[in-house]
């Protein structure tokens, strides 16, 4: 009797923890790109473009209008250099500020700085770009690039 109830035990345990009913939480699939948090939207977008380099990645993280303008660029060192304003190499991003509280369940519409680290032109380079986004269906969606207010080349 004991050694039926062992062999349940162990045969239950094998099952239990196979591998096969376990569930997939990797966030860099491209099927599947996480947008439930501004953060993970806005750096989602970014790594397609610097680090993946692909503008069909890209376009998942905004909205249509940006999709468009995505589309005419068709390649990510185009939307780098023209849409961003910042071509860039070996890039590493963090979010550096939200500007979202407590109350972020209530809130729809926010802005992300993100800082991006890498090579610009051979050279160790840091800067940042301020992202808006608006909350559509419990996904976080890029609206908008918000324009740099400091003079460039000038």
């Amino acid at each position: 009797m004991i050694k039926r109830i062992l062999f349940g035990f162990i045969i239950f345990n094998l099952v239990a923890c196979s591998p096969e009913g376990q569930v997939n939480n990797d966030t860099s699939t491209t099927s599947n790109p996480s947008m439930r948090s501004p953060e993970l939207t806005s750096l989602g977008f970014l790594d397609a473009l610097y680090n993946q380099k692909s503008v069909d990645k890209a376009k998942l993280y905004v909205n249509e209008p940006l999709q468009e303008i995505l589309s005419h660029y068709y390649i990510a060192a185009s939307v780098q250099r023209n849409v961003l304003n910042l071509s860039m190499t070996d890039v590493e991003l963090e979010v550096d500020e939200v500007d979202i509280d407590f109350f972020r369940k209530s809130t729809n519409d926010v802005t992300v700085i993100v800082k991006i680290m890498g090579l610009r032109n051979g050279k160790h380079w840091v800067d940042d770009r301020t992202l808006r986004l608006n909350k559509y269906g419990g996904n976080w969606v890029i609206v908008e690039i918000v324009p740099e207010k400091r003079q460039v080349n000038g």
